[in-house]
């Protein structure tokens, strides 16, 4: 395997290295502007006050999934009057969030919220299982360094999120109202409070010296707080197997099939989610019938057998559910009185469950900036010393961020034979073991967010492949594909690089707003 590595190990150096240092320099260091629609500009004079929360709230969150909970609980937790509204406060359903990695359960830990993942019949999950034309090879995660609790978990996510709820508002200075919030109030640039209608459909505004929006991946409010640069590649369908076992224990199951990945997990002791990927924004028909021919035909035939018979029966059964799967950048217009947090802020490809570590990981974060703080007032230097939020975040996001872009790329089946190669090649590499699959495993799960590191074996990846084709003597024709190779796993990775901004994730400590120190009160 060495030889291989040396191989192509020059030829791929050189050429990386030139295309990072020419994105460097092609990088955009501007920032858009966005003008704020003139029927949000909306004067807190102008509305009728919430009784319920005259002036003595510190925080606004709008929103109540994990990441809008998880704040409420934290920052209620250090003595703030934090003031929640979520359009549902019903149990949520849906068909991802279900997977935290041992990352974020770490966070959870961190934020006092590790209690929310039991009595849900949560699931601990150690690990993955790659399948590929009949192969299979078991990646655990490295947690020989933790507490014998720390895992992933696994679990219905409306559960979760309600057992966050309960615990958020069991805190006496934390309000959780349900109610639709439709605007921002801003005044003279700064964000005051937000109007929301009740229940009842009362028309109402709550103001506060700091909003913080979290309403999830179909925010209406996104847009006055960030520059919203949102794909969706693919679409997840979704079903839930019963009266089966996973091939491993309390392990993901991804299936490296054709057109996409296909995801098994556990949610309860009793079920396994299945999330068949589908490219593109358009899938079969459910009502039709023609989404159950194209599982039975297509995908069924390249599971695992001893999960077919359940997946049948789940497809007869009815339950199928679809769902798109965004992507979109952090992009922040910074705005005094306001911070934009979870989905609403930044998502990534689900394949890797990274986006509650994320969030989990970003709450942490804003929790030691808030900390020194007495008072929130101050709404102009606030924002300027938030901006520190957006980098410190950058390790754990951009790792997360950009693994889940590349991997899913690269796991998506290509009729180019460069991309077979770059596909066999990773699913080869992980097999190795040591350090070739715990490194990647330990980026994926959250447990070592290093961006330089994620790079070095996603380029490694290439190499190793590329030193395949070479061996034992190169040829013209392996020459090119392996020429191919890299530049196909370079279009892969450095988009995402740029999107993420090479400064914030490489050099963070080389950002000014890395240093910001936090206003006198």
């Amino acid at each position: 395997m060495l030889l291989q590595i040396l191989l192509g190990g020059v030829f791929a150096s050189l050429i990386a290295i030139f295309l990072l240092s020419g994105l460097q320099r092609k990088r955009n260091n501007g920032r858009g502007l966005v003008e704020i629609d003139k029927d949000e500009k909306i004067s807190c004079k102008n509305v009728e006050t919430s009784t319920d929360n005259g002036g003595d709230t510190d925080v606004i969150i709008v929103g109540a999934g994990v990441a809008g909970s998880a704040l409420a609980y934290t920052l209620g937790k250090d003595g703030r009057q934090v003031h929640v509204i979520e359009r549902d406060l019903t149990e949520p359903d849906r068909i991802v969030g279900e997977l935290l990695q041992p990352g974020g359960y770490l966070k959870l830990i961190e934020l006092g919220l590790e209690d929310c993942v039991e009595d849900i019949d949560a699931q601990r999950v150690l690990g993955y299982a790659l399948f590929k034309d009949g192969k299979n090879t078991r990646l655990a995660y490295p947690l020989e360094k933790f507490h014998s609790d720390v895992a992933g978990r696994s679990f219905h996510n409306g559960r979760f999120i309600q057992r966050m709820r309960e615990k958020s508002a069991s805190l006496p200075n934390v309000t959780l109202e349900q109610g639709n919030v439709t605007s921002l109030i801003e005044e003279n640039g700064t964000v005051k409070g937000v109007i929301y209608k009740t229940k009842t459909g009362e028309e109402l505004k709550a103001c506060a010296p700091l909003t913080v929006v979290c309403d999830g991946c179909f925010s209406n409010l996104r847009r006055t707080l960030c520059n919203p640069k949102v794909d969706v590649p693919s679409c997840f369908v979704g079903l839930v197997l019963e009266n089966c076992q996973l091939p491993y224990p309390n392990h993901g199951h991804v299936i490296l099939a054709d057109p996409s990945p296909i995801l098994f997990y556990p949610i309860s002791s009793t079920e396994i989610r299945c999330l068949v990927d589908v490219p593109g924004q358009k899938v079969p028909a459910v009502a039709t019938g023609e989404m159950a021919n194209y599982l039975k035909t297509k995908v069924a035939p390249q599971i695992p057998d001893e999960l077919k018979e359940a997946f049948v029966a789940s497809i007869d059964k009815g339950n199928i559910r679809t769902m798109p799967n965004r992507s979109m950048p952090a992009a922040p217009h910074p705005t005094p009185g306001a911070l934009l947090m979870g989905d609403a802020f930044n998502m990534r490809h689900p394949l890797t469950g990274g986006g509650m570590t994320v969030a989990l990981s970003d709450i942490v974060v804003l929790r030691n900036l808030l900390k020194p703080l007495r008072n929130l007032h101050d709404s102009s230097s606030l924002c300027k010393y938030l901006e520190a939020f957006y980098t410190l975040r950058k390790p754990v996001a951009s790792t997360i961020n950009t693994l889940a872009g590349a991997l899913y790329r690269v796991f998506c089946a290509s009729p180019d034979q460069a991309m077979k190669e770059m596909r066999q090649a990773c699913f080869d590499y992980l097999s190795l073991g040591g350090v070739f699959s715990s490194g990647p495993v330990a980026l994926l799960s959250g447990l070592n967010p290093r961006p330089l590191s994620l790079v070095f074996h996603f380029f490694a990846v290439a190499v190793y492949g590329i030193g395949r084709l070479l061996f034992p003597f190169p040829s013209p024709k392996g020459v090119w594909v392996g020429a191919r190779l890299l530049s196909g796993a370079s279009s892969i990775i450095l988009p995402i690089i740029k999107a993420e901004g090479v400064r914030q994730m490489f050099f963070p400590n080389t950002v000014p707003a890395y240093y910001r120190a936090p206003p006198v009160n």
